[in-house]
């Protein structure tokens, strides 16, 4: 294998298929990248076996092809070696089958690889008729919800996001059980099969680093897998596997006290609020509502107290007195776009609903915390 291309096109793939890369492997050839030259152009793949990602550079962005042939480059320092080199033009040169010469013209490494005849044979396979899907509403999909996953191993489908889609509706769910981020859009094609699958937190919110805009994504869903296809990559996963909670019946339909609030004024105060509760176990705050007054307030015995008032507006005469998690409350708050939001509670032991004023499709809920 012999070629030479421009460095910030290799960068960029590099970045995107390093990804793929687990410290944790215990399969040694999955420490590296397998670089794979052909006549049509260099695939670079990187795994862990649970994800898989694969990033496609056609010949002609390639300044030269020499010889073609496939190796497994050590992950590692690549990335920093490639970086650092002091040309925009880098050369690769296999020599002794199982070393390769990365060179410039004034800076060369040459670096010991793995086998490519060791590295697993990986399927990405694709359905006939994917599901098709803009990367800036997959991007929007994934952002809206996947900070609401649980990180507690006890419950490994909570740590994952639930997706479903029943005709044209696709829906993101993600919870840790003390709070649930909702997101659903209409897709342009409805599906005939309905879908319910569990997709792995954590390289769901890889493949949203990958995703940079609007272009076409594709989706192709397995029984165990799931493959997105946007534009040169390729980002397999496997599913968690087991059937998500019921979470309809989390989210109440009526509520006897509804808030309209502007978003940045609210955020702003849980934010203040919030300071006294840094190193806390739930950053708790609390809230009242009395007269169209809301009082938000926290306090810490070793620090003091901090209180401040909104007027609001509301339709309601009842009085709540209300305490949760500010870091869950600002978390889905950054969620919301629009300027006003509503707040939809009934007591102080039933969720309290954040959304905004004009988006029916997205749904922040937070449990509250009882503080007595």
């Amino acid at each position: 294998m012999k070629f030479t291309i421009d460095k910030n096109i290799l960068l960029e793939n590099l970045n995107n298929v390093i990804k793929g890369v687990s410290t944790k492997n215990v399969i040694p050839v999955l420490n590296g990248i397998k670089f794979d030259l052909t006549n049509s152009g260099l695939s670079l793949t990187a795994s862990d076996s649970e994800l898989t990602i694969n990033s496609f550079i056609e010949a002609k962005e390639i300044k030269n092809i020499d010889n073609t042939g496939v190796i497994v480059i050590q992950s590692k320092f690549l990335l920093e070696i490639i970086r650092k080199l002091p040309s925009d033009i880098i050369n690769f040169e296999v020599i002794d089958r199982l070393k390769i010469r990365i060179y410039t013209e004034n800076a060369q490494f040459n670096l010991n690889c793995l086998d490519a005849n060791d590295y697993p044979n990986l399927k990405m396979e694709e359905h006939k008729d994917p599901i098709l899907l803009k990367g800036d509403i997959l991007k929007s999909l994934i952002n809206q919800t996947v900070f609401a996953i649980s990180n507690q191993e006890l419950r490994p489908l909570l740590t994952g996001v639930n997706v479903s889609i029943v005709g044209d509706e696709l829906v993101f769910i993600a919870t840790d059980s003390y709070r649930l981020a909702k997101k659903n859009v209409k897709l342009d094609t409805p599906i005939s099969t309905d879908i319910n699958i569990v997709i792995p937190g954590k390289n769901i919110i890889e493949l949203e680093k990958i995703i940079t805009d609007e272009a076409e994504v594709e989706l192709h869903i397995f029984n165990n897998k799931v493959l997105f296809k946007y534009k040169n990559i390729k980002f397999q996963t496997n599913l968690l596997s087991g059937t998500y909670p019921n979470t309809s019946n989390l989210i109440p339909t009526e509520y006897s006290i509804i808030v309209k609030i502007s978003k940045d004024d609210y955020m702003a105060s849980v934010d203040r609020a919030a300071l006294l509760t840094q190193g806390k176990d739930k950053n708790i705050i609390k809230m009242k509502l009395e007269n169209k007054v809301m009082t938000i307030n926290s306090y810490a015995s070793e620090i003091g107290k901090v209180e401040e008032k909104l007027i609001v507006d509301t339709d309601t005469s009842s009085t709540i007195d209300i305490s949760f998690s500010s870091k869950y409350m600002l978390e889905a708050l950054k969620t919301i776009k629009e300027e006003e939001i509503l707040l939809l509670m009934t007591d102080d032991v039933k969720p309290i609903l954040v959304k905004s004023v004009s988006d029916e499709s997205l749904i922040q809920l937070i449990l509250p915390i009882k503080t007595y």
